[in-house]
């Protein structure tokens, strides 16, 4: 038992891992700090013209979904590197709910 905990301590994979999780981990903070930015300006642009902004609804959509891959690795749920250590265009992969459509 003390030799496979010696072992598994000892593998270069882990470490990396984890190195990249604590990148993530910071990542993370900011991506919080632009989606209440999103919402905020959303909030703003439906008091002030009463509908979405649609490039908002775009980056927001794009920014969740990122946060999501992001969470995804950090849950060891994948471990496939999310942007910027791979292409952003993951975020092309989920279906993004129509812009079109008002909201109300």
């Amino acid at each position: 038992m003390q030799e496979e905990i010696n072992e598994n301590l000892k593998k270069h994979s882990t470490w990396k891992r984890i190195f990249f999780m604590l990148i993530y981990t910071v990542i993370v903070g900011l991506v919080r700090i632009l989606l209440w930015a999103v919402i905020l300006l959303q909030v703003a642009s439906t008091l002030l013209t009463g509908k979405c902004n649609k490039n908002i609804l775009g980056f927001g959509s794009d920014l969740s979904t990122y946060l999501y891959h992001i969470l995804m690795f950090l849950t060891f749920n994948t471990d496939q590197l999310p942007f910027p250590f791979s292409d952003w265009s993951l975020t092309e992969e989920f279906e993004r709910p129509s812009l079109d459509k008002k909201k109300e």
